[in-house]
Order: structure tokens, then C-alpha cells, then sequence
């Protein structure tokens, strides 16, 4: 079972520019502008300047998913967190804006909506939060 990270970004809605750049991060690990430049222009009906993709990346570093480090007369760019790890953040971000509704009947009401396979999950998750629940008692004792 994943872990939400102790590490988050700062900002964490992106645009779709930003994460499509983000995931050719992921893809190849340790970036420049140009490895990033070279994957977008692959598609030839795509036009986008060298210095947009410089933007980008500069953007992905303020709000806290990319590093950047010079490295010999290059920057090198590096994601922050892994995409599992982001994929747990946003989970948790949209599980807790569900949440926020706080009325237990109408997040219960979704339930009539539910097909059996949503609700093998269901069962399964209540299954771990019980789980979870009696390792934390034991725990305090």
C-alpha cells in the first residue's frame, strides 16, 4: 500500500502543458531543456519554442515538483517525487475535498450508485482502515 509522502509539492494543480512536461520527466529521469524540447518536437504537426519549454520547467521548480542542477554548462532538471507519489497526493487531495462535505448522507447517497466491483473496494478499504485502527491502538498501549 502506498504512503502519502512526507514531501509535497507547494502548488499542485497543473496545466496541461506543465504535466505533459512533467511526465516526460518521470519518463527519462534526469532532463535538459533540449532532452524535453527533442520529445515534444517529435510529433511533427507540434510547434513550441525552446524558451516555453524553459518556462515550463522553471514553473515545475517554483512550485515545488522539479529540482534543477547545473551540471557541467547544462541545467539538469529532476522530479521531486516519483508519479506514484503524486498519483497518492492527488488521491488524498480529492478524498478530502469529498470529504468536506461532512454530511455523512450525502456521501452515503452515492452508495446507490455504486457497481459491485466499486463496492468490493469499498469493503476492502473499511477492511485496512480497520486494520490501521487496532495497529494504532496497539500502539497507545
Amino acid at each position: 500500500m502506498s504512503r502519502l509522502p512526507k514531501y509535497r509539492p507547494k502548488k499542485l494543480s497543473l496545466g496541461p502543458l506543465e504535466t505533459e512536461i512533467l511526465e516526460i520527466v518521470w519518463q527519462l529521469g534526469c532532463v535538459t531543456v533540449k532532452d524535453v524540447h527533442e520529445v515534444l518536437l517529435a510529433d511533427p504537426d507540434r510547434e513550441l519554442a525552446y524558451a516555453s519549454v524553459t518556462t515550463v520547467l522553471r514553473r515545475l521548480t517554483k512550485k515545488g515538483w522539479l529540482s534543477c542542477d547545473k551540471r557541467e554548462r547544462a541545467f539538469c532538471w529532476q522530479a521531486l517525487i516519483s508519479c506514484e507519489e503524486a498519483r497518492v497526493i492527488k488521491a488524498y487531495e480529492q478524498l478530502q475535498s469529498f470529504l468536506a462535505v461532512s454530511n455523512p448522507d450525502v456521501v452515503a447517497s452515492f452508495a446507490d450508485s455504486l457497481d459491485a466491483a466499486s463496492l468490493e473496494q469499498i469493503d476492502a478499504i473499511a477492511k485496512r482502515l480497520d486494520t490501521v485502527r487496532r495497529q494504532r491502538e496497539e500502539e497507545k498501549e
